[in-house]
């Protein structure tokens, strides 16, 4: 996850905010509990891509010596990867 847990908490902090404020939201607990919730939401949603890089990560070493034969680029191929695997998936990154 390449955001940092305190700009996390921020973000979440101004949504929970912006919603009670704008009276989209009722919420009478307190706002803390609801910015833990939304701070996991968007935590689980960024380790998607974390997760799919993994795994991107493990199908091209599982062939590598098939791609240096190919003489292809990691990085290029690391891309094409991803990028058909989130398709499949329906991600959205």
């Amino acid at each position: 996850m390449r955001i940092q847990k305190e700009l996390l908490d921020r973000i979440a902090k101004k949504i929970v905010a912006a919603l009670i404020e704008g009276d989209y939201l009722v919420w009478e607990d307190r706002p803390e509990k609801l910015e833990a919730i939304v701070n996991n939401i968007i935590t689980e949603d960024l380790m998607v891509e974390d997760q799919l890089n993994d795994e991107v990560r493990l199908l091209i070493e599982s062939r590598t010596k098939e791609y240096e034969r190919d003489m292809m680029d990691y990085g290029r191929v690391f891309q094409m990867v991803k990028t058909k695997l989130a398709r499949e998936r329906g991600l959205i990154l």
